[in-house]
């Protein structure tokens, strides 16, 4: 029984055929069925590749992308396609427990944050070791901080994931109490 369910598997999506000889039909069948199985190892093996993926992730989304398609083409047999999948995913999951436990290992596979800003002066090593320019640095403080002047940041970040992160200076508003009419009432303003 099995082996005549598997014979139709194999004739539904052309295993064993030439590339040139898989039909269209086959074809689209091959794609439905690897994409299926490769969400389904990617939501089961590694929630990360579906987050904020730092290049750690990436390159892993990438090679599952490629090794994967070789199995809707033809040019690489099906079932260890399969299994090359499912073992990246693993690999990944794998690394990335180690990452989460040893702080060294991470630092290899996930890079380090860079510091852009420290203390509202612009860190030009940071800048230039990580390749952002003054106006990626001045995009990311508008829109997170909302302001325009880097000596208004405290700190700034290249993160690894690549992300600009900005941490503004906390202003503690000023208070000020104004006589009005020789002393007569008295009217407290807040200053930012």
């Amino acid at each position: 029984m099995a082996q005549a369910i598997w014979e139709q598997v194999q004739a539904l999506l052309g295993l064993g055929l030439d590339v040139g000889d898989v039909g269209a039909l086959q074809m689209a069948l091959r794609t439905l069925a690897i994409y299926a199985f490769t969400l389904a190892i990617v939501r089961l093996g590694s929630k990360r590749l579906l987050s904020q993926a730092t290049a750690f992730d990436f390159i892993v989304s990438i090679m599952i992308g490629s090794v994967m398609s070789r199995a809707i083409n033809g040019s690489a047999p099906f079932v260890p396609t399969l299994l090359a999948g499912i073992v990246m995913i693993a690999l990944h999951t794998l690394l990335a427990v180690v990452a989460f436990r040893t702080d060294w290992f991470g630092s290899i596979v996930k890079g380090n944050p860079v510091l852009l800003i420290k203390d509202g002066e612009i860190q030009q090593q940071g800048v230039r070791q990580s390749g952002v320019s003054e106006q990626d640095l001045i995009q990311a403080i508008r829109l997170q901080a909302k302001q325009t002047d880097p000596s208004k940041i405290r700190l700034a970040y290249l993160e690894r994931n690549g992300q600009i992160s900005v941490i503004p200076y906390e202003h503690e508003p000023r208070i000020q109490d104004i006589s009005v009419a020789n002393g007569v009432q008295t009217v407290r303003i807040e200053l930012e």
